[in-house]
């Protein structure tokens, strides 16, 4: 049903949604979006997060390489994900009190070609017409290929939404306020944050962490470009680690505290020339597979314990985003993701970057860890809907930023002339 946007050009209520690389479910996220001048304002209605029915992870895992498929198991699965998809847009329509203006759905990664260190396509299955017919609202799908098109890896997309976040609590802001004017129910107030700054009185870097399958992360330093990229894995390889423990994943990291970190084994997983590679970049599981670290436990020579395997792989992650947060001098980082669920990674992370950045989540500024990549999402909604640029050029190198998504029509309002009025991108973002 069509919410309260079709009483106005400047509010729009978006239902997004989010399913990650490590595909355990999709988070839902329903919010009003709302610009002032040159500030959109985020009001976030409610979200949540679903399991994936019992067959669906298996699917994917099946579908994923290094492993053979085929077109009838790419079409079953494309089917199965749209009706999966449905189902929880049908959901955040529940939270939405029925009333929205258009879904946004990214879809499920199953593929992204990267040849030579650029990327040549990719691949996110969950048909949007079934969102379309289920909730009767314009369906926005298919996010990464305009900006491949364009020349650009199609990832990180979430950057754009960390850089307004970022700019709306930063330092803009007078010294001492919060960095948001509400807090969700349930979030604790934080402590009056003071502005940041360099040694020389500029603003300081400040980043934002996704800890998903895939660490990326974001990096604001005005007047420098945003910049943004994926680092490596996060949950990745510590959930291929906790799979050969019986694990779905390491729950609150126990067996990685049980484990030791093998200075062998680590050396030859931080020698993965990615992680040398100069940013625009992005992976994921086509890279950092099963495959990838039997290959590294074969190079090895000797046998590992399971719970020293995945301690390692723990330690790898840590590492790899300390470097990364090192390397840009961020005093300040703000991490999201399921991996902040994982106490011995957010440790090893606090412990690296002791002295030298203020590790935190993304709940003080009024976003939950496991709903901001689905907020960002339904930011890039927002900016679709209303003809602007959802990409970076800084963070994806693509040569134009460009408009994302493909829109399938709603069965109860026309998807083909979104909302004008709005004629250029807002410079930050307010939450409340």
């Amino acid at each position: 049903m069509r919410g309260p946007a079709a009483a106005g050009l400047s509010r729009v209520r978006i239902v997004s949604l989010m399913s990650g690389t490590s595909y355990d479910g999709i988070d839902v996220a329903v919010a009003d979006w709302e610009l002032a001048g040159d500030t959109l304002r985020l009001r976030p209605v409610g979200e949540r997060s679903l399991p994936y029915p019992a067959d669906v992870p298996a699917a994917i895992a099946a579908l994923l390489p290094p492993a053979a498929t085929t077109i009838e198991a790419v079409c079953r699965l494309d089917t199965r994900l749209g009706q999966v998809f449905a189902d929880a847009a049908a959901s955040g329509l529940e939270i939405a009190g029925g009333r929205a203006d258009l879904v946004v759905s990214p879809g499920q990664t199953v593929f992204h070609w990267i040849d030579g260190g650029r990327a040549a396509g990719t691949l996110q299955l969950g048909e949007p017409a079934w969102i379309a017919r289920r909730t009767g609202l314009p369906v926005l799908s298919n996010l990464r290929s305009a900006d491949i098109a364009a020349g650009g890896q199609g990832a990180p997309l979430v950057p754009a939404f960390d850089a307004l976040l970022l700019a709306g609590a930063g330092p803009e802001l007078p010294a001492g306020r919060p960095a948001r004017e509400a807090v969700p129910r349930g979030v604790a107030e934080p402590a009056a944050r003071a502005v940041l700054s360099r040694d020389d009185g500029g603003p300081a870097a400040r980043a934002a962490l996704n800890l998903g399958g895939i660490a990326n992360l974001t990096v604001v330093a005005p007047p420098a470009p945003v910049l943004g990229y994926d680092i490596g894995p996060a949950n990745a390889l510590i959930d291929v680690a906790a799979r050969r423990c019986g694990l779905p994943y390491d729950v609150d990291g126990a067996r990685a505290a049980a484990g030791r970190v093998q200075p062998e084994l680590l050396a030859l997983l931080l020698a993965e020339p990615y992680y040398a590679a100069s940013p625009p970049k992005s992976t994921g599981k086509e890279l950092f597979s099963a495959r990838y670290l039997d290959d590294r436990l074969a190079e090895l020579g000797k046998p590992v314990n399971r719970d020293d395997l995945v301690a390692t792989v723990t330690e790898l992650t840590a590492r790899i985003v300390a470097a990364a947060c090192g390397r840009h001098g961020v005093v300040e980082v703000l991490a999201a993701g399921g991996g902040v669920r994982n106490p011995v990674l957010m440790a090893r992370l606090a412990a690296l970057g002791a002295g030298r950045w203020r590790l935190a989540r993304t709940e003080e500024l009024g976003i939950p860890a496991q709903a901001r990549e689905a907020y960002a999402f339904g930011l890039l909604g927002w900016l679709s809907w209303h003809h602007l640029p959802g990409a970076l050029p800084s963070v994806t190198g693509a040569r134009e930023a460009a408009v994302l998504g493909s829109w399938t029509p709603g069965t109860a309002v026309a998807a083909d002339r979104p909302a004008p009025g709005v004629t250029r991108p807002p410079r930050r973002l307010l939450v409340g």
